[in-house]
């Protein structure tokens, strides 16, 4: 290797000389030792956090040398990453339905399935004038704020038994300019939800991981995530039961709800909302996995 080569300005840059580029390279190599499924997409994001620019601006940028401080930032995020931490949570946001989330440890990092429960919610209520939702489990309020972001008269109720959890909720709600549309409840299911209350859709993405399947989950979920958010019970169904069974009483009739699930509990949960569902339908996600039930409530 030369000891120096010429950057886009036409002066010569040094082989000691932490650029752009070089901390890019590095890094996605470091973290692909480190069993990273997307190194060079991370080692992106966490430059530009500790740069302070957006993504794209790397690439216009690849021969400029980091500051000290840039650097300092950077050899942090990289040990914290190299040891299972989640990006979402050293930078501390995640995107979901192309909104940006604000997301610390006290919630679950929105996934790319969830949004499944935002497209079907939007769906049932394209006709209705001003739909009211239910958002159980609401963790991040990402469900919720997806959907009345993208409905202009939606209005909805956000339950999370974790207080901690609907701090940071409220705070995406205001971000995202719909906070005067969610009420934020503090709630174990539908405890704290006003009796007499119905929606017309409920959505809910409850815990739904087994005791044995938390036990192999990777790192960087076991070791990060929320336990509470995650796991329920040696089936995975301990929330999802008494969930589906007060369901009925918070339904408008013909009202729907969608839950997420595990592929493997579609057989059980179709079998708990066949006690009262006039229909019953499995949604698959984007990676062709059953991920959504649905239940509509009858109009008696």
């Amino acid at each position: 290797m030369n000891s120096s080569a010429t950057s886009t300005t036409g002066r010569p840059v040094s082989d000691d000389v932490w650029t752009v580029r070089r901390i890019l390279t590095w890094t996605t190599e470091h973290l692909k030792q480190h069993g990273s499924d997307s190194p060079r997409v991370e080692a992106e994001i966490l430059l530009a956090h500790a740069r302070h620019c957006p993504r794209i601006q790397l690439y216009t940028a690849f021969d400029e040398p980091l500051s000290d401080e840039e650097r300092a930032q950077m050899r942090d995020l990289v040990k914290r990453r190299a040891k299972a931490e989640p990006v979402a949570y050293l930078v501390g946001y995640r995107e979901f339905f192309s909104l940006q989330f604000e997301v610390t440890s006290d919630v679950l990092i929105p996934r790319p399935e969830t949004e499944t429960l935002v497209m079907e919610a939007l769906d049932v209520t394209k006709e209705i004038k001003e739909p009211e939702l239910l958002d159980m489990c609401t963790g991040s309020g990402c469900v919720a704020i997806a959907a009345v972001k993208n409905h202009p008269s939606m209005s909805a109720t956000a339950t999370d038994i974790s207080s901690s959890a609907l701090e940071i909720a409220k705070r995406n709600a205001e971000k995202h300019q719909v906070a005067e549309r969610i009420t934020f409840v503090e709630s174990n299911l539908f405890e704290a939800v006003s009796d007499g209350s119905q929606f017309d859709v409920i959505t809910a993405n409850p815990p739904y991981v087994t005791n044995s399947e938390w036990e192999e989950l990777e790192d960087h979920v076991r070791l990060h995530e929320p336990q509470t958010a995650l796991i329920a019970g040696v089936d995975g169904l301990d929330v999802v039961r008494p969930l589906i069974a007060e369901v009925p009483r918070y339904l408008k009739p013909g009202g729907t709800i969608f839950i997420e699930i595990d592929p493997a509990q579609e057989s059980p949960v179709r079998e708990l909302f066949e006690s009262w569902a006039t229909e019953v339908t499995s949604i698959r996600d984007w990676n062709k996995d059953v991920r959504v039930m649905k239940a509509v409530k009858g109009e008696n």
